[in-house]
């Protein structure tokens, strides 16, 4: 794994021993961010919510993208001392903090830093973990006006619109399903 463009661009990433962490390919990863880009254009000053985080790759991929700031959570000890190492290997800490906790449980925390312009979800698949992040996105509002939500999910698992957060797209990259969400009422407008 490696930081794709930006600041720290081909950046080699430290990597998981074991298979308890399943990291986002490169090659979506940089499909991802070329549609993040289509949408979002610049991503200078964007604050940048990653859970689930396993290595930070994408939320260190924003920020080497010109993010202003991104908040990294994951519940392993493992993935906290991972993404310390990358942060650091990247030379990004200014801008980046990692919290150990249960990404539901900590969602409540993070609203005095909301509202987020991206926010990066790449849980375990198949046990329900999206649809439960996203309505706790929407009940505390932490999707800012014109944000984005990137989902990820095996291919199999179907997502939909939840409560004020509709399904823009998604889209299939092997056994990997890329799901992106905005606020109901920036479409409208």
């Amino acid at each position: 794994m490696r930081i794709i463009s930006g600041t720290a661009r081909g950046r080699k990433l430290a990597e998981f021993s074991g298979n308890q962490i399943r990291p986002t390919p490169d090659r979506v990863r940089e499909a991802l961010f070329s549609k993040l880009t289509s949408r979002l254009g610049s991503f200078n000053g964007l604050r940048v919510l990653e859970l689930f985080a396993g290595s930070g790759a994408q939320g260190l991929e924003a920020l080497s993208r010109g993010a202003a700031a991104a908040i990294l959570v994951d519940s392993s000890g493992q993935a906290e001392r991972v993404i310390h190492e990358n942060i650091a290997r990247c030379k990004l800490g200014d801008r980046a903090r990692v919290i150990r906790g249960d990404a539901l449980t900590t969602l409540p925390r993070l609203t005095a830093d909301a509202p987020f312009d991206l926010i990066l979800l790449d849980p375990p698949y198949h046990q329900g973990l999206i649809g439960q992040a996203l309505e706790k996105i929407d009940s505390l509002q932490l999707l800012g006006d014109s944000g984005i939500i990137c989902a990820e999910s095996a291919a199999d698992e179907n997502l939909s619109d939840c409560g004020e957060l509709q399904l823009l797209e998604s889209r299939r990259y092997g056994s990997t399903m890329l799901h992106l969400y905005r606020r109901k009422s920036f479409i409208e407008d």
